[in-house]
């Protein structure tokens, strides 16, 4: 099939290779403009329009891919379908009915369960024992077209934000392939989605990351798997931001399991990690990154840098600077 492809990270580009390995050919990329990012605010390309430049493709990013340039342009790219994963906008119904194949969007989450811009995270973050990838016949809503085709994957225990993107990136590619030749000989019947059973997630902000001690610790773990390896989960030591890359939970002080449950925040015992007091439990503090240092073990941070026990994470004065 000749394919209109759009989309802008990483994701994108896994399905994006897939579909050319399989021989389909890639006519036009669409991607999001390019964005400043950084401290110094360069302009930094999208992932999607450095994959298209290697090869060749041309490459359109309109800031409103409803505006009429930008249809006019879509209109008049012969192509057979629009494959859509992650692009970053929603479709108006015009561009929707233009290729004979419809737009086929690839959705890293099991439909209609998480609809919207950041399944992958809130997967880890809700504790799901199993997530996916949905095909669909986009629809002029967000994510509410039929069901094309679904892959389960089950998460790992320690599971994160950045491990699941590529496993789902992967099964995304092999089921978008899987669809493009379903779709070509007939062999699919598109389901609607169950509308009562309908979820949906916003975009992940960095100031998700402000760990609040008031939290379960078990909420605590999860949320610093699922905004890994951004926003990545931090709190506030000294005035300073202390990232927070890996942690576990611990229900009672190890040789000290009769001893009280502090106040949320507190460092109760420096021992090879950092025990921190949540709501219910302790969250020991495993991968650290203080402001301005190396990520490293807690271990390793410990020996260059002094912990009391009875002080408290989290004071929101480095933390106000990073959200």
């Amino acid at each position: 099939m000749k394919i209109v492809f759009m989309g802008t990270p990483d994701f994108a580009e896994e399905v994006a290779g897939a579909l050319a390995a399989a021989g389909h050919e890639i006519v036009l990329v669409v991607t999001q403009p390019d964005k400043p990012k950084g401290r110094g605010k360069k302009n930094q390309e999208p992932p999607m329009k450095h994959w298209a430049k290697e090869r060749g493709i041309g490459v359109f990013q309109p800031p409103k891919i409803r505006d009429a340039e930008a249809v006019a342009r879509l209109r008049e790219t012969a192509a057979d379908i629009f494959v859509v994963a992650a692009f970053g906008q929603i479709l108006p119904k015009e561009i929707l009915e233009m290729p004979p194949f419809g737009c086929v969007n690839v959705h890293a989450s099991l439909l209609p369960k998480y609809r919207g811009a950041s399944p992958i995270q809130w997967a880890v973050i809700n504790g799901d024992e199993s997530s996916g990838v949905t095909t669909m016949q986009m629809g002029v809503g967000l994510d509410d077209g039929d069901i094309l085709l679904q892959k389960e994957v089950s998460l790992a225990p320690d599971e994160t934000g950045g491990t699941l993107f590529e496993k789902l990136a992967k099964v995304g590619g092999t089921l978008c392939v899987e669809t493009l030749a379903a779709l070509e000989n007939g062999g699919i019947t598109p389901r609607p989605q169950d509308e009562a059973k309908a979820t949906h997630v916003g975009m992940i902000t960095k100031r998700m990351g402000l760990l609040d001690f008031s939290r379960s610790a078990a909420e605590l773990e999860r949320l610093i798997r699922g905004l890994d390896p951004w926003p990545c989960a931090f709190t506030c030591l000294n005035g300073r931001t202390l990232k927070i890359w890996k942690a576990d939970v611990w229900e009672a002080l190890p040789g000290r399991k009769d001893a009280p449950l502090p106040p949320p925040g507190t460092v109760a015992l420096v021992n090879g990690g950092i025990f921190c007091a949540a709501a219910d439990g302790y969250l020991r503090l495993r991968e650290v990154q203080l402001e301005g240092r190396k990520r490293m073990a807690a271990a390793d941070f410990l020996r260059g840098c002094r912990i009391n026990e009875g002080c408290r994470l989290g004071d929101g004065t480095a933390a106000e600077r990073e959200v």
